[in-house]
């Protein structure tokens, strides 16, 4: 083998490897993020029954993507959510380390990943809930398939997604790839997740986190 065709091979194999990882941590945070901590009072999460996307269903066509981009704040009209965005890395253990307990109205964005609006699927997480009340993501199984998502960005533009299905994945059956992977090659895309499920009082943990899936459909300023 010539020595550019190893050089190729080599970063073919190291994206592989990364990307190998950082599905396991994804996996990982999966199952982590559905724990609650000791004390919790047992919410309810609205309604938690995947919707998914129903054959009728008219979707707008996707916009190319944008330049590379931070986020700075998340607006989901639908929920009244309007939330500051912060960068968020990886625990110990290799997990998404999700915003902290007492910042309830925060989203955490993973920001060694993709950047929403560039190509590839920006990832968003945020709280179901609180030791007292709901959390920024506490209705985020109610969305339906084109409900508007908005990302402020830091170079000033407003990428616009639109929301593509919503699903519940079981926590015992947690599969990342098809959480987190790309629907599309070449598209923009978004995943909000958070808890959700049913309670489990005993163990206090959810069973399962809700993934919503969205794509960009514009940007404005």
């Amino acid at each position: 083998m010539y020595e550019h065709e190893r050089s190729s091979a080599t970063g073919r194999m190291l994206m592989g490897v990364a990307w190998v990882v950082l599905l396991l941590g994804l996996w990982l945070w999966g199952r982590a993020v559905t724990d609650v901590r000791q004390g919790i009072s047992a919410p309810t999460t609205g309604d938690m029954a995947a919707v998914g996307r129903p054959p009728d269903t008219e979707l707008p066509p996707a916009a190319q993507p944008l330049r590379q981009a931070v986020p700075l704040r998340i607006d989901i009209p639908d929920l009244g959510v309007q939330a500051p965005v912060v960068p968020r890395g990886l625990d110990r253990q290799g997990a998404i380390d999700p915003p902290p307990f007492d910042q309830p109205g925060v989203v955490g964005w993973y920001a060694a990943g993709v950047k929403p609006g560039a190509v590839g699927a920006a990832l968003f997480v945020g709280h179901v809930d609180t030791e007292t009340k709901p959390a920024v993501f506490y209705r985020l199984a109610g969305l339906r398939p084109g409900a508007a998502v908005r990302v402020v960005r830091g170079d000033g533009r407003v990428a616009e997604f639109a929301v593509e299905d919503v699903k519940i994945l079981d926590r015992d059956h947690f599969d990342a790839q098809e959480a987190y992977g790309p629907r599309q090659p070449g598209r923009a895309e978004l995943r909000l997740v958070t808890c959700g499920g049913t309670f489990d009082r005993a163990s206090r943990t959810y069973s399962a986190n809700v993934v919503v899936s969205a794509y960009l459909t514009g940007s404005g300023h």
